[in-house]
């Protein structure tokens, strides 16, 4: 594995002036999993786009091993001139055909047909079975792509990069929406592609996920190139130190021992309408509750009936020992009970609008008319992006434009102007980086300090012990553990989350 197959060198590119790569390098060798990392906006998936052909570089150099070993220069205008050289990316968004089969989407551009010239589709899927087979895929070739699952849709993604003989495949945040079990198939399934010679990019910032699969780590940011290690030979805090450009200790833990005896928020007797169980819980004035569980343990749908998205079956809920009558979201917030949505995007912020108009939307009632409310909104956003750090151009700046860690911060600031007691935060740090979780961390930390009580819910076992002062395992709708933090390692939370 000592062999370069692919160079990138003083690579730098611009937009509008403002420069998004300055001069950085890159070498890949032939079957390994070589780590891309850090912070949004370091210039990460910029570089790989170029490597893509989807953008093309203002300067430097990329060479590709031929066949032989040597080196030649290459120039990709499209990409279509990277795919033909055996170099394909598997994005965070699919780039999948919903309303098509399995096959169709593999074969897209190079449908195989008979001798009168008309689709052979028997062909087509016996060509799709074999890439499929390669991914791990075990369905018909003839399923609609709709009908998958994350995992699956997946599976055909790197399938179709396969079809295109992959030298190089690129994967972008892979395991953001996948359980633990996809997870684990996904890391056989990229070691059976190590064996076979395939040379994988790996983009994550999950820490656990690079030291258990990575070979090598090259570190950007701000667009530029940092350092690259062997990951044998360097620690979590050292990589994040790299990452970030300060010291941080990332066993540093947030919510530890916060918990009063102060009742905020009590649910008896709960049953979510698909289980059987009943739900009983706690929830004290400034402590974080970490809610975790595996894929339909119950955990989302715990927080939908308290934010009043869904109805309880049976059970009722307190507050300040006083019975709430929450049967849509507009109870839930007029009784101080706010929620950040796991899936951002589609649901904690309307990305095409402003930044000042996302944090408006919670605000509305009180901005009466349009010359107040527009000096409001300014004031409000001025307020909430300089208490939680968020890094923007204007107010006016659209949310899609932001990175990760600054939309999830926009989605928490618009319930804060609220007001609340209690927030519930659905996978709160999914998606953003290590400098991002951080600071979202340190304002949870800031929030209960000053009263507000946190649910939060996490598939990311180190967050659940690092940042939660008590803990509840959740599995087929009910309870099976419930204690401090400080009482409580992995595998006593994992033994809970399976029995």
């Amino acid at each position: 594995m000592g062999t370069f197959i692919l160079e990138m060198e003083n690579i730098t590119k611009k937009f509008s002036g403002v420069t998004v790569l300055d001069n950085v390098e890159f070498r890949l060798k032939k079957g390994e999993v070589h780590v891309l990392i850090g912070e949004n906006g370091a210039g990460k998936s910029t570089l790989m786009k170029i490597l893509t052909g989807i953008y093309q570089k203002d300067k430097g150099r990329m060479r590709l091993a031929e066949e032989d070993g040597s080196m030649q220069t290459i120039e990709f205008h499209s990409p279509k001139d990277a795919l033909d050289k055996g170099i394909s990316m598997v994005f965070q968004e699919f780039n999948l055909m919903e309303n098509m089969t399995i096959a169709e989407n593999i074969c897209i551009g190079a449908e195989p047909v008979n001798k009168a010239g008309i689709l052979d589709r028997k062909a087509m899927n016996r060509h799709a079975e074999k890439y499929m087979k390669m991914a791990g895929l075990n369905v018909s070739p003839g399923k609609t792509v709709s009908s998958l699952t994350v995992a699956q849709k997946q599976c055909v993604e790197i399938a179709k990069c396969l079809s295109h003989h992959a030298r190089i495949l690129i994967l972008d945040e892979p395991t953001s929406s996948l359980s633990e079990k996809e997870v684990a198939n996904l890391f056989h399934l990229i070691e059976d592609l190590k064996k076979q010679g395939v040379s994988i990019v790996y983009i994550s910032h999950r820490m656990e996920e690079i030291f258990k699969l990575g070979d090598r780590i090259t570190v950007f940011r701000d667009g530029q190139y940092i350092d690259t290690l062997n990951v044998k030979d360097t620690s979590e805090k050292e990589l994040v130190k790299l990452i970030i450009g300060r010291e941080f200790d990332p066993s540093e833990t947030y919510g530890q021992g916060r918990i009063s005896g102060e009742m905020i928020l009590e649910g008896k007797d709960l049953q979510i309408r698909k289980f059987k169980e009943k739900v009983n819980f706690q929830l004290y004035k400034g402590e974080i509750l970490g809610i975790f569980g595996l894929v339909g343990a119950g955990r989302t749908e715990l927080a939908r009936i308290l934010f009043g998205i869904d109805k309880t079956k049976e059970g009722n809920l307190y507050k300040n020992g006083k019975r709430l009558k929450i049967s849509c979201p507009q109870d839930a917030i007029e009784n101080g009970i706010g929620m950040v949505p796991e899936d951002r995007k589609q649901l904690g912020l309307i990305t095409k609008m402003s930044i000042r108009d996302n944090l408006a939307l919670a605000k509305l009632r009180d901005m009466p008319w349009v010359l107040k409310s527009h000096e409001r909104e300014e004031k409000l956003t001025e307020q909430y992006g300089r208490l939680l750090s968020i890094v923007y151009q204007s107010s006016a700046q659209k949310a899609e434009r932001l990175s990760g860690g600054n939309q999830q911060k926009v989605a928490i600031a618009k319930w804060l102007a609220m007001n609340l007691d209690v927030l519930i935060l659905d996978e709160p740090t999914r998606g953003v980086d290590v400098g991002a979780k951080a600071e979202i961390y340190e304002i949870m930390r800031e929030l209960t300090e000053k009263g507000m009580s946190i649910i939060m819910i996490s598939s990311d076992l180190p967050e659940i012990l690092r940042v939660s002062s008590r803990v509840l395992v959740m599995h087929d709708g009910g309870i099976r553990l419930n204690e401090k933090t400080e009482n409580l390692d992995q595998e006593k939370i994992m033994h809970a989350a399976i029995s």
